[in-house]
């Protein structure tokens, strides 16, 4: 229970520390974001929608890179222990460990079509 807990507190520091680290590069960052994409005098798309897709993109990666890496650690465990008893299970459960780490292309693909829209 207490590795429970000690988990989760790390998760949340965790979370915070990045959250204000993306904070302060909006901050940083924020009047360069908001003239638009570099070279586009008369670009498609506002500076609004501009600034809100690139925080979309980092969010659909950052999100889905988070959930990959908590599924592969509960997926992991299990399949070690599984491993352990059964040896001959090293196939199948590679697999799991390999759908589980698929969430993070998925964002990253997310993101990818995200970025090539505001273009």
């Amino acid at each position: 229970m207490k590795t429970s807990i000690r988990f989760t507190a790390a998760l949340v520091i965790l979370a915070l520390v990045l959250g204000l680290g993306a904070t302060a590069l909006l901050v940083a960052v924020g009047p360069a974001l908001a003239a638009g994409p570099p070279g586009a005098g008369g670009a498609s798309v506002g500076s609004e929608a501009w600034s809100f897709g690139l925080i979309a993109a980092a969010v659909s990666t950052a999100l889905a890179a988070l959930g990959a890496g908590f599924a592969v650690a509960r997926v992991g465990t299990a399949a070690i222990g599984a491993l352990a008893e059964k040896p001959e299970l090293f196939g199948r459960l590679l697999i799991f460990v390999g759908l589980a780490e698929g969430i993070a292309i998925y964002g990253l693909i997310v993101s990818i079509l995200i970025l090539n829209r505001l273009a």
